[in-house]
């Protein structure tokens, strides 16, 4: 497992994968992340602080993501990334939270001190299939209303049961409401959802222009980031 990288081409900063406590909802259909979890705070800070010794300041920018939120993250392991923070000069953090903890959000802001942009898996705008079928228990029904707690949504491409027209919906969001996004295609896990080619193939065809915008990162392996295995 891969837990620590620098990205290099859009928004330079470098990037952690840290092991975090069991995500608050764990039910997504589409996830198999949460195996990376663990109820051990030994295991998980032993594991944690080791990865963000790597951490060298050298974009000024740190993203810290976790199979969950940041708030499933132990103090511990919150505490040194305050302190590498403080010590590596980092002036910008990217974080990533569950929709129900919207309103907390602030609390990280405080807690760092430094500007966060804040992170959060949609995987899609639609609202049936993010909650029906993704089991994504993220209950808005607005672009508005993520906008309103977050920075830079995920967005899922390539799913069975997706369609040319939700993609293309999200893909406009995206584009006209936020500033930063992040487009996962679809890797095959250990999920029952399957991988639709087609739809992938109509997306790379018809979506490429966004490999050139700065602020859209289009992740075609999950691993694109240098981080998970």
């Amino acid at each position: 497992m891969d837990r620590y990288s620098i990205i290099e081409n859009k928004n330079k900063r470098e990037i952690v994968l840290l092991k975090g406590l069991p995500c608050i909802w764990g039910k997504c259909s589409f996830c198999d992340y949460i195996l990376d979890n663990s109820t051990s705070e030994e295991e998980i800070n032993s594991i944690n602080l080791k990865v963000l010794e790597k951490i060298t300041g050298k974009y000024g920018v740190l993203e810290v993501i976790n199979s969950g939120s940041c708030f499933e993250l132990p103090v511990e392991t919150l505490e040194k990334i305050k302190d590498i923070v403080k010590e590596k000069g980092i002036q910008k953090l990217y974080l990533e939270s569950h929709w129900c903890y919207k309103d907390r959000l602030d609390e990280m802001r405080v807690f760092f001190g430094v500007p966060i942009v804040f992170k959060i898996g949609v995987e899609t705008f639609d609202y049936d299939f993010r909650n029906k079928v993704l089991n994504k228990n993220a209950r808005f029904t607005t672009p508005e209303e993520v906008k309103e707690y977050f920075d830079s949504p995920c967005i899922m491409v390539g799913i069975k049961g997706q369609t040319k027209e939700m993609i293309q919906k999200d893909m406009e969001i995206i584009l006209n409401y936020f500033s930063h996004a992040t487009i996962n295609i679809f890797t095959p896990n250990t999920s029952k959802l399957e991988r639709d080619e087609e739809l992938i193939k109509w997306f790379k065809e018809n979506y490429s222009f966004l490999d050139a915008n700065p602020n859209i990162e289009v992740l075609y392996e999950n691993t694109d980031f240098g981080v998970g295995d």
